[in-house]
């Protein structure tokens, strides 16, 4: 089956579509897609992956179609920013 492996940063997006088995788990694509030799330095402590838009563990079977995700730390909490902005306005 065919599944895409995202991985989004500010300058440029990773993106590539993947074949993996039909029993296929989540880190099966992410290790199939090359995202973990091309970003070494992604800390899988603070990153979570995810299907479709919802956090999934490593060990989630995946389906023909699915999008999986990296997603990075939060670098700002947005209420704060949020805050920030209506003060300076």
């Amino acid at each position: 089956m065919e599944v895409t492996v995202i991985y989004a940063l500010p300058e440029h997006q990773f993106i590539r579509k993947v074949k993996v088995s039909d029993t296929a788990l989540v880190a099966d694509a992410l290790a199939a897609s090359g995202v973990l030799e091309e970003y070494p330095d992604i800390d899988w402590a603070r990153e979570a992956i995810g299907v479709w838009g919802r956090v999934r563990s490593l060990t989630t079977p995946l389906r023909p179609g699915d999008r999986v995700e990296i997603y990075r730390p939060r670098q700002v909490d947005p209420k704060a920013q949020r805050r920030s902005r209506l003060k300076s306005s």
